[in-house]
């Protein structure tokens, strides 16, 4: 069963990605804080982590930087990650991030089941072009 990260302080953010992965065949592990994503990544090993742009103490953008350095000294397995942006605009963010994908809110559930298996499904090496939510 693959687990995910998904990592907000909006609560509702949170609940959004636990109903669209609801039921059998994932695990979502919660995180309020963008601080703590490397150690539930290091200590868990999910399989994806989902990071909301906005995160009042370590923004998505942050977070995603902060696992790839922590992954390139070796210190972390890769993981993707799947960034949730606030508007179109931040796609410019977003590609300077090191997100494997990226999705503007609002989300809908099956587009966000579509991208978290695709992203699984990729393994460590994620192709494909970012789906868009309009």
């Amino acid at each position: 069963m693959p687990t995910i990260v998904a990592a907000s302080d909006a609560k509702w953010v949170r609940d959004h990605v636990r109903a669209a992965l609801s039921g059998p065949g994932f695990e979502v592990i919660e995180v309020e804080a963008g601080r703590d994503v490397r150690d539930v990544v290091g200590g868990k090993h999910p399989d994806l982590v989902i990071v909301d742009l906005q995160i009042a103490n370590m923004g998505g953008m942050a977070v995603s930087l902060d696992l790839r350095l922590e992954e390139s000294g070796g210190r972390l397995p890769h993981v993707p990650i799947l960034l949730l942006l606030d508007r179109e605009a931040d796609r410019f963010l977003g590609r300077r991030s090191a997100a494997d994908a990226m999705l503007v809110k609002p989300i809908d559930a099956g587009t966000l089941r579509r991208t978290v298996k695709n992203l699984l499904a990729a393994g460590e090496t994620p192709s494909g072009p970012e789906e868009q939510v309009g």
